[in-house]
C-alpha cells in the first residue's frame, strides 16, 4: 500500500516537481477532502470516486468478553465509492 510520501515521490518524478512541492500538493488534497467531510460535504473526483460522510445511529451491541449489552454511540464515517472507471480497472 503506497504512503502519501510514495504518492508524492511519483508525482514529483512524473511532473518534474521537487519532492517537497509534490508532498505539499498531496497533503493539500487530503486536507481539502478531510475539511469537506468535517463540514458534511461530499467530495466528487470525476473518474476516481466520491468521498462522503455516512452517519450511523446509536445501537446496542454486546461486550465480547462478558456478553453484557452495551450502547454503541452514534458516529460519522468517511465512505468512499469508486467511480465506474476504477471499478472496471479493478475487475479487468
Amino acid at each position: 500500500m503506497p504512503t502519501a510520501i510514495e504518492i508524492a515521490d511519483k508525482i514529483a518524478a512524473d511532473q518534474n516537481l521537487t519532492k517537497t512541492q509534490a508532498k505539499t500538493i498531496v497533503d493539500q488534497v487530503f486536507k481539502a477532502i478531510a475539511d469537506a467531510a468535517a463540514g458534511g460535504a461530499e467530495t466528487n473526483i470525476p473518474g476516481f470516486g466520491k468521498f462522503k460522510v455516512k452517519e450511523t445511529a446509536e445501537r446496542e451491541g454486546r461486550n465480547p468478553s462478558t456478553g453484557a449489552t452495551i450502547k454503541i454511540a452514534a458516529s460519522k464515517k468517511l465512505a468512499f465509492t469508486p467511480a465506474k472507471a476504477v471499478k472496471d480497472a479493478l475487475n479487468g
